[in-house]
């Protein structure tokens, strides 16, 4: 059975690869594995080594830091009756729809995605 920080680390690296447009195979010949391998940590099946997450980090354009980012809270149990109902899933990075509109936010160029922004803002405000 995959350690808990195995899984998590290997669901950040799933999100990232698809946040920036890689494939697993890509992924893989940057860094000098098959693409099996990758599947295999991006389930937390295997281990990332520090020295592999180190070339993936860079492979992928981030610091090693954002693999481990949100383990605060992705273990902790809460209460279900205690807790309000929220519009934003507890999970953001397993929800494929807001992954969609991340990846296409970022497509936009800055000035209409500033102004989309703003609009974003005004709507949730009224809502």
């Amino acid at each position: 059975m995959p350690h808990p920080v195995d899984v998590h680390v290997g669901k950040r690296i799933r999100h990232r690869r698809w946040l920036v447009g890689v494939t697993q195979q890509q992924l893989a010949e940057k860094v000098g594995i098959k693409f099996q391998q990758i599947q295999k940590y991006e389930t937390g099946a295997n281990r990332v080594s520090a020295s592999r997450l180190w070339d993936i980090a860079e492979s992928l354009d981030v610091d090693v830091s954002f693999f481990f980012a949100g383990m605060e809270g992705a273990f902790a149990t809460a209460d279900p009756s205690s807790a309000e109902q929220s519009p934003v899933p507890s999970d953001l990075l397993n929800d494929k729809e807001a992954l969609d509109l991340v990846r296409s936010y970022y497509s936009i160029p800055e000035e209409q995605r500033r102004r989309l922004f703003d609009l974003a803002r005004v709507l949730s405000d009224v809502a």
